[in-house]
């Protein structure tokens, strides 16, 4: 998949005890979700701090940094790449459906 996500967030919101001192700069770890549908200002894309998996499972609120627009897509979505934290949402793929006559 080939896509452009175009987002604003808002510096403020990000939380001092999530920035990490990495070896060239510091960083925060971010979830960026795609969403089928527009909401109410046309924003197809939401950013989060992401969370930890105790965060996860406590239930406890995301901390929103801000929205974004799908600028441009091929059409495709790729296949998740595997990683411990998303072992539980990979979904297996369809089998081929054979329809032919023949």
């Amino acid at each position: 998949m080939a896509g452009i996500v175009k987002a604003s967030i808002d510096l403020t919101k990000i939380p001092k005890e999530k920035i990490v001192d990495g070896k060239k700069g510091k960083y925060i770890n971010i979830v960026l979700n795609i969403n089928n549908d527009p909401d109410q200002f046309g924003n197809q894309a939401s950013v989060v701090v992401d969370q930890t998996k105790e965060e996860r499972n406590a239930k406890e609120a995301k901390v929103y940094l801000g929205n974004g627009k799908v600028m441009w897509t091929d059409g495709q979505f790729p296949d998740p790449v595997p990683y411990e934290g998303n072992q539980q949402r990979q979904q297996p793929k369809p089998a081929p459906v054979d329809d032919l006559p023949f």
